[in-house]
């Protein structure tokens, strides 16, 4: 149940991001960001309202601190996709995510074996040839495009990640309403500091931003429900595999393409998950 509820949750979570991502390029970055977080939050309390749930002070504390890696990995991930290359931002972004609930699970107890830090090694690899790669034969290697922001964001899904499974079965949903209407507040504040708009002015943002919403806050309950059922590290990496569905759709959709060494590092991230998930 753990793995089926896990991989939902990062099914849900990349077509979000695309979604996201496109609505960002069309329209505003921090404006979609933050109709995304809110609608998302405005579902999951109405839910809250009508299930069962008794969610305790610490349980409240740990949603709340994961809604500031949610906000922070959110706002920073969709100002990637709406300006770099999706099928690598993407990627790199959940290599990220991945690691830190494992160091989370480490510090709680948990001791996988050795697949595990096998594929934390292969990370870093991952990483540096996805994102330094050149974008041409023969062009200079460089970090940019968006990568950057892709890091970022992968460190507050992994935060993210990390607090949820801190909150135990039998809380209920009222968690990660909190969780993110934190988040909500978390893209304010950091469109404020980057200098970004962070005010819906247009009905584009708001419909473009209701779709991956709704996905977001579906996401966000199937992970919560795959933490609670087992290992945190197992959910944690599960749900990092949230980049497949974003990179199939930008190939798919836009087009996309990949040099020989991203592609490597590629293929490597996904080495990575697969023995983290596999330990």
């Amino acid at each position: 149940m753990t793995v089926l509820l896990a991989l939902v949750s990062a099914l849900c979570y990349g077509c979000s991001d695309f979604a996201a991502g496109l609505a960002a390029r069309r329209t505003s970055v921090w404006a979609v960001t933050v109709v995304v977080q809110a609608s998302a939050t405005v579902l999951l309390a109405l839910a809250s309202l009508v299930t069962a749930g008794s969610p305790t002070g610490a349980d409240l504390l740990w949603a709340a601190l994961g809604g500031v890696g949610s906000g922070v990995g959110a706002g920073f991930l969709y100002r990637g996709l709406s300006s770099g290359q999706m099928s690598v931002i993407a990627p790199v972004s959940g290599v990220g995510a991945a690691v830190v609930p494992v160091l989370a699970g480490l510090a709680g107890g948990e001791r996988p074996g050795w697949l595990v830090w096998l594929g934390i090694v292969a990370a870093f690899p991952a990483i540096w040839l996805v994102s330094a790669a050149p974008r041409e034969e023969g062009a200079e290697s460089r970090l940019g495009d968006g990568v950057r922001d892709g890091l970022l964001a992968g460190l507050g899904f992994g935060v993210l990640f990390a607090c949820l499974g801190q909150v135990p079965d039998g809380s209920g949903t009222w968690p990660l309403a909190v969780n993110l209407a934190v988040s909500t507040l978390a893209v304010v504040a950091l469109a404020l500091v980057l200098r970004g708009d962070p005010v819906p002015r247009d009905r584009r943002v708001l419909v473009g931003g209701l779709v991956p919403g709704i996905l977001s806050s579906g996401a966000a309950l199937t992970f919560l429900l795959a933490s609670q059922q087992g290992y945190l590290s197992v959910a944690g990496v599960l749900a990092s595999l949230y980049p497949a569905a974003t990179v199939v759709l930008a190939l798919l959709v836009l087009r996309e393409r990949v040099t020989r060494w991203q592609s490597a590092g590629l293929a490597l991230a996904v080495v990575s998950v697969v023995l983290v998930a596999g330990g």
